[in-house]
């Protein structure tokens, strides 16, 4: 059975092998590990091992961990609720799953009460998948323009994207794409609090596909720490 550590090396070797494929580096595609259910000693196998970077699904477990694990940067990867910032605003570098502007607005009301801005990604559901959280493509520039206007204590720093699963991958590079066209076009906008430079897309099935469509962040769970026991989960 594989150790974190010998994981971590495998998933790297993945993504420098996929970046080469699109003439770029792996150095270049940070690499966030997927924490759900895991104990605070194998995150902190994994901070040992390289990580730099954790992403979890659930604010409960945030809390439930966040003093017995190293310094990390934390990211917030699942759905949130607006009565459950609070609880973690103070904790994560970036909220990837920011899909209303309710949900900005408290983001943006807890940030200023902490004197901090926060980073966020929006969540676009390109697949328009019902049992996904996420606003569709088109709803994005409304969105993106009211957080401009109205939020000042937050940075909208790019996308996020869960596409369905399929057996094989490259049947979903079609969402994929549709995401980094919408990021494309708003890396190129000039804003204070507009600054793209994350395109969240990929998990350990898919990533590699994710990256030869221009993801230049992957969220790796099962392929780091292995199959998950949901027993555990809170």
């Amino acid at each position: 059975m594989s150790t974190i550590k010998e994981n971590i090396e495998k998933v790297n070797e993945r993504k420098e092998a996929a970046a080469k494929q699109c003439g770029r580096s792996g150095s270049d595609i940070l690499l966030v590990g997927v924490t759900k259910t895991r104990s605070a000693d194998e995150i902190n196998e994994g901070i040992d091992a390289g990580l730099t970077d954790i992403g979890e699904n659930k604010v409960q477990e945030i809390m439930d961990k966040y003093d017995f694990v190293k310094p990390v940067r934390w990211h917030m990867i699942g759905h949130l609720q607006t009565n459950k910032v609070k609880y973690i605003i103070d904790k994560v570098s970036m909220i990837h799953s920011v899909d209303s502007y309710k949900l900005a607005e408290e983001i943006n009301k807890r940030a200023g009460q902490h004197g901090i801005t926060m980073d966020i990604l929006i969540q676009v559901n390109s697949a328009q998948e019902e049992s996904k959280f996420g606003i569709s493509t088109d709803e994005t520039e409304e969105l993106i323009r009211r957080i401009l206007e109205n939020c000042p204590n937050i940075k909208i720093r790019g996308l996020m994207c869960i596409a369905p699963f399929a057996e094989d991958p490259n049947d979903i590079r079609v969402y994929f794409a549709e995401v980094k066209k919408l990021y494309d076009q708003y890396s190129q906008i000039e804003h204070e609090r507009l600054d793209f430079q994350y395109l969240s897309m990929g998990m350990s099935h898919d990533f590699e596909v994710a990256i030869l469509e221009g993801s230049n962040l992957i969220r790796v769970g099962t392929a780091i720490f292995g199959e998950r026991d949901y027993s555990k989960q809170k």
